[in-house]
């Protein structure tokens, strides 16, 4: 298909075409914006060397222009019913691989050993709103598969993906992300973007992968504590932290919770988020000693 999608006339053509009506169940809105398209794709730089994991590649609006930067591109997508559409969109792109599946299921070191020799994907993906957050934890949980994450996703999460322990949206999203990652915004992006429009602006971010762990803790320690802090984020953090992990090999009193934060000169009855990941870091070492010392 020689037409690109990236424009109300080129997606309306294909949704007419086949009879498309977006699916709710399914978060699905179609870029129109070629703009915005194309900004994606520059904050993504990728040149011909890379391989792309597009995730919800829709009708192939991106893909088409992906698979003009890129080397090959794979892109999963979960809704069956989309695969005569793609079939049609991308029939002139033979470096594209459809894998009709749901991401959440998708084995990502395989992918990455299948399609780039095993060498780091760059994925690319306008995110289900609905999904944001279990989709990220999932491509954190193999990040070493990943040179970066350019997303677009509903502007409230990039406000808590970008928030620090200053801000209201603060919490264990924004942790994870900037122990994985260095976030950075691209782009705001208006519901006109988009057919049919959402009810809310968006934004892109490129998410860059670190090359290793930016503090130094026990990873799944650490990620206990924060869970149990902001599970209960209006509990001072002695509290939250003596009740989330009660019953657990992590349990922890509220007194060694008070006296590990007055050792890093923080007051005994401060809340989770007013602490950095940092912090969260020392706050799990001083709290894993009392195991290491009765060993």
């Amino acid at each position: 298909m020689s037409e690109l999608l990236a424009s109300p006339h080129g997606t309306m053509a294909v949704l007419n075409e086949f009879g498309l009506r977006a699916k709710k169940k399914y978060g699905q809105n179609f870029l129109i914006n070629r703009g915005v398209v194309d900004q994606i794709i520059d904050a993504a730089d990728i040149s011909e060397d890379d391989c792309v994991l597009e995730i919800g590649p829709g009708i192939g609006t991106m893909t088409q222009l992906l698979s003009e930067a890129a080397g090959h591109v794979v892109a999963v997508e979960i809704d069956h019913s989309l695969e005569p559409v793609l079939n049609r969109t991308l029939e002139d792109r033979d470096n594209v691989t459809i894998l009709f599946q749901d991401i959440l299921k998708t084995d990502l070191k395989k992918a990455a050993v299948e399609y780039n020799q095993g060498r780091p994907l760059k994925c690319v993906a306008n995110l289900p709103y609905y999904i944001t957050t279990p989709i990220l934890l999932q491509l954190f949980q193999e990040a070493d598969c990943f040179e970066s994450i350019t997303v677009m996703v509903q502007k409230e999460v990039a406000d808590r993906i970008l928030a620090t322990e200053k801000d209201r949206e603060y919490g264990a999203l924004s942790l994870a992300v900037r122990y994985y990652s260095e976030p950075e915004l691209v782009c705001m992006v208006s519901p006109g973007s988009f057919i049919p429009r959402p009810g809310v602006d968006s934004a892109v971010l490129k998410l860059n992968i670190r090359k290793g762990a930016p503090v130094d803790a026990d990873e799944a320690f650490l990620f206990a504590l924060i869970r149990a802090a902001f599970n209960q984020r209006r509990k001072t953090l002695a509290n939250a932290l003596s009740h989330g992990l009660d019953g657990s090999d992590e349990a922890v009193t509220r007194e060694e919770v008070q006296g590990a934060l007055e050792k890093m000169g923080l007051s005994p009855t401060i809340r989770g988020e007013k602490l950095s990941l940092e912090q969260y870091a020392e706050l799990s070492r001083h709290l894993r000693q009392k195991y290491e010392s009765a060993v």
